[in-house]
């Protein structure tokens, strides 16, 4: 069984990098990716790993694997997930995957089980979208998902290539980080909900279905800015007044349909953003999220209907552009029975339930079977300092990882 003190103290010992100053663990953390922060955090845990008698390596974009168990050609099975976190965020997203996966090798090393297969834990280096905008970052370029460019990006005077370097990857070798279809077995990631679903119904375990889908699109609203005290209202092109509108249209469009899709207006630029001045053009974000394709594509469909119409009747003009369009993930049958079967054997009621929030585990739906476990955030905040897991459910969810992994390696129908 896991060690659940062991767990909670490097939970503890973990959220001291990138803790404010004067800060305690209640004061979340400020671990960017390729920080110096993310650095120190990243030296700790390969000495854990290293005491837990593994052999990590960190593949040539940032990635840390280290793998225990049987020899052998069996494809192992990967588990694991992130340390990096958003500006002042919380203790737990990434990081209970991450270490619940070294507890899982050490609790199979104390009890003497001898895995059929390789068993592989991972640290993806790079899921927060913070630094160059690129979310799941690193996973993606294990994925394939990788241009050459990409590693000329620069974010805080900082080229992307240089970041890499940085942590101990390997620019110059990054296409050996992609790794093909079958590489492994199949992949489970456990992680916080981020949600409030399982807190409100006090269920301990979440079994993922998918990973929605995310059509982001880029808008921009042209108006005519002009002299705030000199033009009257009716002759006004005010490309603020189009824009917020259309927030509130995203809102209608969204709540108007069944299901449980979601849309956002999360960012705003005003020009000329003057107090004297009427606004003479807005560009804002509008993100679209759910495991159907189709609701999202219809949803950009009227989401376009809806701009040509505010912009008739506000004399703007406005177009929307689809920016990024992720894919949905859905978890496999068999990977979800598995950590159902965990749940079972623990006792642990379990409710199944989409994963809203985009995970490392989505990159790894193209290369083998992927499922995902969901302990409850309190309160469903996250991304924040605020955030909060019980320590039994972090104890439950780690157990339920073991059992899954226990439960796959004894599996060839997967």
């Amino acid at each position: 069984m896991v060690d659940a003190q062991r767990l909670r103290r490097r939970l503890e010992q973990l959220s001291t990098y990138g803790r404010p100053a004067e800060g305690t663990f209640d004061s979340g953390v400020n671990r960017v990716a390729y920080s110096d922060a993310d650095v120190a955090a990243r030296a700790w845990l390969l000495d854990e790993m290293r005491g837990a008698g593994l052999r990590p390596r960190i593949d040539p974009a940032g990635n840390i694997f280290a793998r225990w168990g049987a020899e052998g050609d069996r494809p192992p099975i990967l588990f694991g997930s992130h340390i990096d976190s958003v500006p002042s965020g919380g203790n737990f997203d990434g990081d209970l995957g991450s270490l619940a996966a070294l507890e899982v090798i050490q609790a199979c090393q104390a009890a003497g089980i001898t895995p059929r297969r390789p068993l592989e834990m991972v640290v993806w280096a790079h899921e927060e979208s913070t630094a160059f905008g690129r979310g799941t970052a690193a996973s993606r370029i294990v994925a394939g998902d990788l241009k050459a460019s990409d590693l000329d990006q620069v974010w805080n005077g900082l080229r992307r290539a240089d970041a890499i370097r940085k942590i101990g990857g390997d620019p110059a070798r990054i296409e050996n980080a992609v790794r093909s279809k079958g590489a492994w077995h199949s992949y489970l990631e456990l992680h916080i909900e981020q949600g409030g679903t399982l807190d409100r119904a006090s269920v301990p375990i979440g079994i993922v279905e998918g990973i929605v889908a995310i059509h982001r699109y880029d808008v921009e609203i042209v108006g005519f800015a002009n002299h705030a005290g000199t033009t009257p209202m009716g002759e006004r092109q005010d490309a603020l007044v189009a824009a917020s509108t259309l927030v509130l249209a995203v809102r209608e469009m969204v709540t108007a349909r069944q299901g449980r899709q979601v849309g956002t207006v999360g960012r705003l630029d005003v020009e000329p953003n003057s107090p004297n001045v009427v606004p003479g053009r807005v560009r804002l974000s509008v993100e679209f999220r759910d495991l159907s394709e189709a609701t999202l594509t219809s949803l950009g469909e009227e989401l376009r209907v809806r701009a040509d119409r505010i912009a008739r009747e506000s004399r703007t003009a406005i177009t929307a552009t689809l920016a990024t369009r992720n894919p949905s993930a859905p978890a496999d049958a068999a990977v979800q029975g598995a950590i159902g079967r965990a749940a079972d054997v623990a006792g642990l009621d379990t409710r199944r339930l989409p994963s809203g929030a985009g995970h490392d585990a989505q990159m790894m739906a193209a290369l083998c079977p992927m499922g995902m476990i969901f302990v409850p955030s309190v309160g469903g905040i996250s991304h924040s300092p605020k955030e909060r897991t019980g320590w039994d459910d972090c104890a439950r969810g780690a157990a339920v990882l073991l059992g899954a992994v226990m439960d796959l390696d004894q599996r060839e129908d997967v």
